[in-house]
């Protein structure tokens, strides 16, 4: 019994040795790899920014909406036919500078009638004082009554008034015949025409004949929390200039920079904020009045502030890179951003590198390698634009040739694509670049 329990026991130990055998044979693994996040996993590749300090500008942001520094609706003080039309829609416009012609034929005509009554009136004034005074030299020779005198002279003011009355009569004729040259009240920008040559025109149309926006300036009206008033006015009693920034819609692009000009006396109890006034010089003509626009008001600047780029912080916490090519978890404080950095507090230091992307495959003490953006960046870009050449060379090719292409051998695809891109001028693509065109048209 007991011989029999010992080779019992052997050959149960032969077995699972031989089992074991065949499971690595097989592929099995022999331990457990290590873990995906585990300190002892791949290293794990990473892009990086550097800690800096630098001066951070303390921006509010808001939503505004651009308007014209003024507004004037050129419309006709006289009416009449409109005979002539001197300008371009849309263009830049001084003031004073003529516009339109309304027929003045009728205007002439009433200013020659009053013309005339005012110097008949006027000859009538001369006659009537040369007879006083023939009156007065009689009177001084005793030789006419007094109250003949006194009559004439009563008749010479009487005469006077009318003449003056006749005056103001032919001054306002003059002036609606200079109404007739309708002129640009004050300088900017046209709009559309709103009357044709050939229309008759009053000082009652609603529309008039045209709108000229002043634009050069212009203003942005925006709403700023009323939490930020009291850094406004302290900054505004220093007698500071605010900068603003305007943005366009996906504050990608910076439209212009400007100064903050006026501060609404009132804060909007509805919003709990205060309006705010920025003017710009707008000298390239790039805005336009009910322009939406992301408005950046710059409060303050904190000098010499520790930055870090935005995209490293992840929940008050950044990643930052050891000598020894490891990452360990650092606490901060986040400040204020401005651009694509952020201010912080913490236990970093300026040159200290920070990782910006790839973070969600990190924990405290995991292995990295530094990327290159600079070079992943042209990497993508040389990418896309073979792509974008390779597109456009399919694109060029007609349907017969493109039949032609799909029954060749891939020699002979990369020959023929070769010689296209030649007579087209370009440089001869790489065999890998041809491969992929072939590929993509076969």
């Amino acid at each position: 019994m007991i011989a029999l329990a010992a080779g019992g026991g052997w050959w149960w130990k032969q077995r699972n040795t031989a089992a074991d055998g065949a499971s690595v044979a097989a592929g099995a693994p022999a331990a457990r790899a290590p873990g995906r996040f585990s300190a002892g996993g791949q290293v794990q590749p990473v892009s990086v920014g550097v800690v800096r300090r630098q001066d951070v500008r303390v921006m509010v942001q808001a939503i505004g909406t651009m308007s014209a520094r003024a507004t004037a609706v050129v419309r006709a003080k006289v009416g009449g036919e409109l005979t002539a039309l001197h300008f371009r829609e849309g263009q830049q416009v001084k003031a004073g500078q003529l516009l339109a012609e309304i027929d003045p034929r009728s205007y002439q005509a009433a200013l020659g009638q009053v013309q005339g009554s005012l110097q008949r009136d006027q000859a009538l004034l001369r006659n009537a004082q040369l007879d006083l005074q023939r009156y007065k030299d009689l009177l001084a020779q005793d030789s006419i009554a007094t109250q003949q005198v006194d009559t004439q002279a009563a008749l010479v003011r009487q005469l006077e008034g009318t003449v003056a009355a006749g005056q103001a009569q032919v001054d306002a004729a003059r002036l609606q015949l200079g109404y007739t040259r309708i002129t640009a009240p004050i300088a900017g920008r046209l709009g559309l025409r709103q009357a044709d040559r050939g229309n008759v025109v009053g000082p009652s149309d609603a529309n008039g004949i045209v709108t000229i926006n002043l634009v050069q300036p212009i203003d942005a009206a925006f709403a700023v929390p009323e939490a930020h008033l009291a850094s406004i006015t302290r900054r505004l009693a220093e007698g500071a200039d605010l900068p603003v920034e305007l943005w366009d819609r996906e504050q990608k692009r910076r439209l212009a920079r400007g100064r903050m000009s006026a501060l609404d006396n009132a804060i909007d109890p509805t919003t709990g904020t205060i309006k705010v006034k920025a003017s710009f010089a707008n000298e390239d003509g790039g805005l336009f009045p009910n322009q939406f626009v992301n408005v950046r008001l710059q409060l303050d600047v904190l000098p010499n502030a520790l930055t870090v780029p935005g995209t490293a912080v992840q929940n008050n916490y950044v990643y930052l890179v050891q000598p020894d090519g490891t990452v360990t978890q650092r606490r901060i404080r986040v400040g204020v951003a401005d651009g694509d950095r952020v201010s912080v507090e913490g236990e970093l230091n300026d040159g200290d590198q920070v990782v910006t992307d790839g973070i969600d495959r990190l924990r405290e003490g995991a292995k990295v390698a530094v990327i290159d953006a600079g070079v992943a960046a042209r990497a993508d870009e040389a990418a896309q634009d073979a792509g974008a050449r390779r597109a456009a060379l399919l694109r060029s090719l007609t349907q017969a040739e493109r039949d032609k292409l799909a029954t060749m051998s891939p020699d002979e695809r990369r020959a023929f694509l070769r010689a296209r891109r030649q007579q087209a001028g370009g440089a001869a693509p790489p065999a890998a670049a041809a491969s992929a065109a072939s590929a993509t048209v076969r």
